[in-house]
């Protein structure tokens, strides 16, 4: 399994990096994973241009944006980067401004990294330990912390199981399955920060084998939405969605399983 401290390490770590605005954020990290040797300039400017055509839907929680773009040439290995800023800039999100940590993703594919986003979604959701990485003092100390992922004990529980209602009650007589899709502007990001979130709640209201999560882009989505009972997604990328004929649910705090299980619950009516 490739892990987080895998894809990042210690000489693609900046703290306390002055920008201007978002781009210069962005543009920040971009040059660790150019340093780094996982992609060129070109991919920088690749990221900042999906803001650009998407918006800020890449700030996945409160201060924190996972600036991406889709895997292309300019992609040597993937890699990543990770970039807390000395002062919060504004991206424009609408919940989740400012933003005073950037972490950025060169990706060859869509799967390689997929553990990896699964573990950096459950170290940022852990209170403890998402305060520890802001705090830390050295590139070390954040690549250790990284390194030594636990379970989060200090997450937020939802409120109780689903017991047998929604799905698990329609599949009682045989195996029923349910899809959900998360979808972002590459289908190789936010959304498996997402796709990660919604499987942990599913995990503890026992109906993961009931319903399945699928991480996807934009266009994607569109064709696979006739499959799915919801569109989970952030507000900006609801609105290029627009009508697919299913439910297009907004989240903002994609790392939140409290939030996940709100969303969940007014899904199924439970």
């Amino acid at each position: 399994m490739v892990s987080v401290s895998d894809l990042l390490p210690v000489e693609a770590i900046r703290l306390d990096v002055t920008a201007e605005d978002w781009r210069a954020a962005i543009g920040a990290a971009g040059e660790l994973l150019v340093a780094t040797g996982s992609s060129t300039d070109t991919y920088t400017a690749e990221m900042i241009r999906t803001v650009v055509d998407s918006g800020p839907y890449i700030v996945v929680a409160p201060g924190f944006a996972f600036a991406h773009a889709r895997p292309s040439p300019a992609v040597l290995r993937t890699g990543m980067s990770w970039v807390r800023l000395a002062r919060p800039v504004e991206f424009g999100h609408e919940t989740n401004d400012p933003v005073d940590l950037v972490v950025a993703l060169a990706a060859k594919d869509a799967s390689a990294h997929t553990e990896a986003m699964a573990s950096l979604a459950r170290l940022l959701a852990d209170p403890e330990t998402g305060r520890a990485l802001r705090e830390a003092s050295t590139p070390a100390a954040v690549h250790a912390l990284l390194a030594g992922e636990r379970s989060p004990a200090g997450a937020a529980e939802p409120a109780g199981s689903a017991g047998e209602a929604g799905p698990a009650a329609a599949a009682a007589a045989g195996p029923a399955v349910h899809k959900i899709l998360t979808v972002c502007g590459n289908g190789l990001g936010t959304s498996l920060f997402l796709k990660n979130t919604l499987e942990q709640v599913l995990d503890r209201w026992g109906w993961s084998r009931y319903v399945t999560v699928e991480a996807t882009d934009t266009i994607s989505a569109k064709g696979k939405a006739s499959e799915a009972v919801a569109i989970l997604t952030s507000r900006e990328i609801a609105k290029t969605l627009g009508d697919v004929g299913v439910p297009v649910k907004v989240v903002d705090d994609f790392t939140s399983t409290t939030e996940a299980d709100r969303v969940l619950r007014d899904t199924y009516d439970v």
